[in-house]
């Protein structure tokens, strides 16, 4: 039973969730039943999922994913979020276009356009999750995020996944070549903490100091929890 084998496997030692995180989430039982439209994903990825997306269950939020394949995520998104949920998929493939239902907008177009993306900006608006599971470039990732960050929720989320690919040839990636997804995402850090800056002034406060939570890294994945923020306060007990 795949249950069975997803629970085996979350037991392994290697860098995964406990036993306890695949009873208590929903998208695990969903790959157990689920019939139908294809969807890959690697297994740790449920987890993630779960663990941040879990607080958008029941309130209808809007979805934005860049990467619809075979239609099989627009399936888990809609079960797992529930009724209400507002879903728009991205793909460079026309054929997606047979995914589209009265609670999911399929558009087409490349994610490594700009124009295109400025252009879905505008079309869709504000969104609460935007996951980045597309051609997986590094040119693809970089223009997404700088392009689409701006137009999620001051407290969404923006996920990219699959980052494994910024040590791939093929995707234009390697082990630390500059350019990559993963490289260009570890400036970001800087910019986290740009509030104790102080050294050249290219290291400043910008946008995404002041709307990025926190940052949450797992094996090929880049969470980013969104919220205004201003600059720490320090607080003391008192002598």
């Amino acid at each position: 039973m795949l249950l069975d084998l997803l629970k085996g496997l979350f037991r392994r030692p290697a860098a995964v969730p406990s036993p306890e995180a695949v009873e208590d989430n929903p998208l695990v039982y969903w790959f157990a039943k689920r019939r139908g439209r294809r969807l890959v994903k690697l297994l740790h990825y449920l987890e993630v999922y779960h663990r941040h997306f879990s607080r958008y269950r029941g309130r209808s939020p809007v979805v934005l994913e860049i990467g619809v394949f075979d239609g099989g995520s627009l399936d888990m998104w809609r079960d797992y979020f529930g009724p209400g949920t507002r879903i728009y998929g991205v793909d460079v493939d026309a054929r997606c276009s047979a995914f589209a239902a009265p609670d999911t907008t399929i558009i087409i177009g490349d994610q490594g356009d700009r124009d295109f993306l400025k252009r879905l900006r505008q079309e869709i608006g504000q969104v609460d999750i935007l996951i980045d599971d597309g051609g997986h470039h590094m040119h693809q990732q970089i223009a997404t995020f700088e392009e689409l960050y701006s137009m999620v929720a001051d407290d969404g989320i923006y996920l990219c996944e699959d980052m494994h690919t910024s040590y791939w040839a093929e995707f234009d990636g390697a082990y630390r070549k500059p350019g990559t997804f993963v490289e260009y995402s570890k400036a970001l850090i800087d910019q986290l903490n740009a509030w104790h800056a102080k050294g050249p002034a290219e290291f400043a406060v910008d946008d995404f100091t002041r709307s990025a939570y926190a940052m949450h890294y797992y094996d090929s994945m880049l969470v980013i929890d969104k919220k205004s923020m201003s600059p720490p306060t320090v607080v003391s007990t008192k002598a």
